[in-house]
């Protein structure tokens, strides 16, 4: 099963927590504006894909972008996945259940998300 993680990123943009989902060659990024608790909701930014490197690290990031440490990991599998949604299924040591994210604005790739 591929991997997911969960970063807290303070950066100087913000707070925020990277959804980081592995592909057989790069992690599909998303920035979270909150911490991702089951039930909770918020708003998400599609980011460029990462380096797979970011499974494992956990420091400062070049460049002055700040910070990250694991907020969580484990596995995923996608249930639904069409160009305006995705659906995961995700079992890590704090998330299990599902990561729900809905396009909003295709022209800023703007999500927004549900934990359930």
């Amino acid at each position: 099963m591929p991997r997911f993680r969960v970063l807290r990123h303070d950066s100087p943009r913000g707070l925020h927590y990277d959804l980081l989902m592995e592909t057989a060659t790069l992690l599909v990024t998303y920035a979270l504006n909150a911490e991702p608790h089951p039930g909770t909701s918020g708003t998400a930014e599609q980011l460029p894909d990462h380096r797979r490197l970011y499974l494992e690290y956990e420091g400062t990031i070049s460049g002055g972008r700040g910070t990250v440490i694991e907020w969580d990991s484990g596995a995923y599998i996608v249930v639904r996945r069409n160009d305006q949604l995705l659906e995961i299924a995700v079992e890590g040591r704090t998330l299990k259940g599902r990561i729900v994210l809905q396009l909003m604005d295709p022209v800023c790739q703007k999500w927004v998300y549900r934990v359930i």
